[in-house]
C-alpha cells in the first residue's frame, strides 16, 4: 500500500487532467465533459492559464505541445517557440556595446509562438470551435478571477519599475496605483478586449469542419498579420523602455517578423529506458538533456538505491551535469545547427561518458567530443549569492517556490506553466506554456499584455551552438514529455522551473519506474537539483558543484553528499519543481487513467473522473 500523500492519486475512467492552476484543471475538465478531446480541453486551459497566471506566461508568449493522437498513432511536436527578428544580429547588439540580450524589455522579444501553437493544436487535433474554448479566459478576464499570493508577490517587487519606467504595466497592474489584493477579484479588460476583437475578426463559425478550421485561419491572421501584429510593431517602433541592461532600447520585432512565421509540426525526439519511450522535443529546447540523462543512468543499478539516499543523488546528479554539459557545448535549433544528436544518444558514447562518474562530485563543466568534435561553451556573469534575481540559474529554490525571482530591473531567472492531459480514446497532450511574464516587459497599451524575453538565451557568439541568428529559434528551457509503453500511449508530465524541468521531470519518472511510487508519491518525494551548468537565463551565471536539497531530505544525505565534494545546501521543505502527470494503466478489467499534481505552491491541481 502506498503511504501518506498530500493528495490522493487521481484515478477514473473518463479523462484527467493536471494543471499548474485549479482553474485551468477545471476549465479543461469542463471541456471533456462536454465531449471535447484532450487537445480541445489542453487549448481553453493554456488561454485560461494566460489570464490566471500572468507573472509565469501571456498571450505573447511561447508553448511548445506534445501530442499522441489515438487517431494518428503518433507522436508529434507542435513548436510554439518563436523565432529571432530579422533585425536580431549579433552585430547590431554589440554595436549598443552589449555582451549579453537584456533579460528584460523589448530587445529580448522573439517572435510570440504560443497563439500559432494553440491554433494549430485545435485546427489539427481538435473538434471544438475557437470561441467556446476561449470563453473561459475571456470571461476571467473580463469578469475577473480571485489572485493567488505569488502575483501580488510578483508585482511588489517590480512595482517602483513599473510606476517609474513601464507606465502602461502599472495601469494594469497596480490598480489605483496599488499592487492588488491576493484572494479579491482581478481584472484585465484590455486582454479581454483584444480576445473579443479577435473573436469578431474570425467570424463565425458554422457546424461543418471547415467553417470550423476558417475561423481558426482567420483569428490568426488578425494575430499574425492583422491588429496584434500592428500594435506590437508600433510599440517596438516609437518606445524606447528602460532594460536589465539599465538603459533604454527599442524593439526590434516588426510585423513583417510576424507575418513570415508559424508554428511548425515536427517529429519528437525519443528514447527507450527500461520497455519505455519516452518523447521530447528537439534540440531547439533542452529537452534532450532528459534523455541523455537517462541514456547514462541506463548503465546503473538505480532499484535498490534510497529515493534520499545519498548514493541516489550523487548518481543522478552527476549524469544530470554531463547532460546538461553537452546542452551548452552542442543543442541549437537545428534548422541552423549541426547538432549530433544520434552520437550524443548513442550507447557507445554513454558507456564513454559513464566513466567519468566517480564517487566525488565534479567541479568542472565537462562537454563531450561527439564525432570528434571539439565543444565551444560560454558562461555569463558571475554568482552573487543573495542577490534576487542575479546569478540564480534555475528558479524554485530560493525566495518563491518555483516562482519567478525577481529583481528591481525585472531580472528574472525564469519560470512558466505547464498542463498535462489525457482523455478517454487514448489521447495525451503535455505542454509547457511561459513567456510574456508581466515582468517581462511594458504592457502594450492597446492589448492589455506584453512581449516575451525569450530572446536573452541566445548568445552574442558565432561559435555558439545557440547563438542569436536572425530567424532561429532560441534554445528553450521549455520541455514537456510523454512516454509509450510498449508502444501505447502511456504518461504525460512535466514541470514549471528553466533550467531544472528536465532534473525534477526525470526524478519522477526514476520514482515511478525504479521506487514503485505510484504518481502521487513520486511527485511529493523530496526533490533536488544542481545549478552546476551556466544559467539559461541573463546574465548567464553558473554555479559549479551547487546542489540544492529539499529541507525534508535526511540530515545525514546532505552531510554524505557535502563529503563527496557537492557544494550542497538544504532549500525549503517544500521548494523544488511543481511538477504534474496524467498516466493511463492497462488492467485486465479495462484501460485506469491516473493523474497527480504537486502541492509545492498550492497551487496545482489535479482533476479526473
Amino acid at each position: 500500500m502506498p503511504g501518506f500523500t498530500t493528495r490522493p492519486e487521481i484515478r477514473g475512467t473518463f479523462g484527467v487532467v493536471a494543471t499548474t492552476h485549479w482553474l485551468a484543471s477545471s476549465v479543461a475538465m469542463g471541456v471533456l465533459e462536454k465531449g471535447g478531446n484532450a487537445f480541445d480541453a489542453a487549448v481553453a486551459a493554456g488561454f485560461t492559464l494566460q489570464v490566471v497566471e500572468p507573472h509565469l506566461n501571456g498571450p505573447l508568449g511561447e508553448a511548445p505541445i506534445l501530442v499522441y493522437s489515438a487517431k494518428n498513432r503518433r507522436c508529434d511536436m507542435i513548436c510554439g517557440q518563436g523565432v529571432a527578428p530579422a533585425a536580431a544580429t549579433i552585430a547590431y547588439f554589440k554595436n549598443l556595446g552589449l555582451d549579453l540580450i537584456p533579460g528584460t524589455g523589448l530587445l529580448a522579444a522573439s517572435v510570440p509562438g504560443a497563439f500559432d501553437g494553440w491554433m494549430r493544436l485545435l485546427r489539427d487535433y481538435g473538434t471544438m470551435p475557437l470561441p467556446e474554448l476561449i470563453a473561459p479566459a475571456l470571461g476571467y478576464a473580463e469578469n475577473g478571477y480571485p489572485l493567488v499570493p505569488r502575483i501580488r508577490d510578483t508585482i511588489m517587487t517590480v512595482a517602483e519599475l513599473f510606476r517609474r519606467e513601464w507606465t502602461s504595466s502599472a495601469a494594469v497592474y497596480l490598480p489605483g496605483g496599488n499592487p492588488p489584493v491576493p484572494g479579491r477579484l482581478f481584472r484585465n479588460p484590455a486582454l479581454a478586449a483584444t480576445y473579443r476583437r479577435v473573436l469578431a475578426e474570425a467570424g463565425a463559425g458554422g457546424q461543418g469542419l471547415n467553417d470550423r478550421e476558417r475561423q481558426i485561419e482567420r483569428a490568426r491572421d488578425a494575430w499574425y498579420r492583422g491588429f496584434v501584429a500592428e500594435a506590437i510593431d508600433r510599440f517596438c517602433r516609437t518606445e524606447k523602455v528602460f532594460d536589465a541592461s539599465g538603459r533604454r532600447h527599442g524593439g526590434l520585432l516588426t510585423a513583417d517578423d510576424m507575418a513570415r512565421w508559424q508554428a511548425p509540426v515536427e517529429a519528437p525526439l525519443t528514447y527507450d529506458y527500461r520497455g519505455h519511450t519516452v518523447v521530447k522535443g528537439g534540440p531547439w529546447s533542452q529537452g534532450p538533456v532528459l534523455l541523455q540523462q537517462l541514456a547514462l543512468l541506463q548503465g546503473f543499478d538505480l532499484d535498490s538505491l534510497d529515493p534520499v539516499g545519498p548514493d541516489f543523488v550523487h548518481l543522478v546528479t552527476e549524469c544530470a551535469k554531463l547532460a546538461y554539459a553537452d546542452r551548452e557545448a552542442w543543442y541549437g535549433d537545428p534548422d541552423f545547427v549541426d547538432v549530433p544528436m544520434a552520437t550524443l544518444l548513442s550507447s557507445a558514447y554513454n558507456d564513454s561518458r559513464r566513466k567519468l562518474i566517480g564517487e566525488r562530485a565534479s567541479l568542472e563543466l565537462r562537454p563531450g567530443s561527439p564525432d570528434g568534435r571539439t565543444p565551444y561553451v560560454l558562461v555569463g556573469g558571475l554568482e552573487v549569492p543573495g542577490a534576487p534575481g542575479i546569478g540564480e540559474p534555475t528558479v524554485g529554490m530560493y525566495d518563491g517556490i518555483g516562482e519567478p525571482t525577481t529583481s528591481e530591473l525585472g531580472v528574472v531567472a525564469g519560470d512558466t506553466c505547464h498542463l498535462d492531459i489525457i482523455d478517454r480514446w487514448g489521447n495525451m497532450v503535455s505542454a509547457t506554456p511561459s513567456g510574456g511574464w508581466l515582468q517581462s516587459s511594458p504592457v502594450i497599451p492597446e492589448l492589455g499584455f506584453c512581449l516575451g524575453t525569450r530572446q536573452q538565451i541566445s548568445w552574442l557568439d558565432d561559435a555558439s551552438a545557440s547563438s542569436l541568428v536572425p530567424g532561429k529559434r532560441p534554445r528553450s528551457t521549455l520541455s514537456p514529455t510523454l512516454a509509450l509503453k510498449d508502444g501505447e500511449p502511456w504518461m504525460a508530465f512535466g514541470t514549471p522551473g528553466g533550467d531544472g524541468q528536465d532534473q525534477w521531470s526525470a526524478q519522477l519518472l526514476l520514482h515511478h519506474l525504479h521506487h514503485g511510487m505510484n504518481l502521487q508519491e513520486a511527485i511529493d518525494c523530496p526533490e533536488f537539483n544542481n545549478h552546476h551548468a551556466p544559467s539559461s537565463f541573463y546574465p548567464r551565471a553558473a554555479d559549479p558543484g551547487a546542489l540544492v536539497l529539499e529541507g525534508r531530505f535526511p540530515e545525514k544525505t546532505l552531510r554524505a553528499l557535502a563529503e563527496r565534494g557537492h557544494r550542497v545546501r538544504f532549500g525549503e521543505t517544500w521548494s523544488g519543481g511543481r511538477l504534474t502527470a496524467c498516466a493511463r494503466e492497462a488492467t485486465p478489467e479495462g484501460t485506469i487513467l491516473k493523474a497527480g499534481a504537486n502541492p509545492r505552491g498550492m497551487q496545482t491541481y489535479a482533476v479526473g473522473r
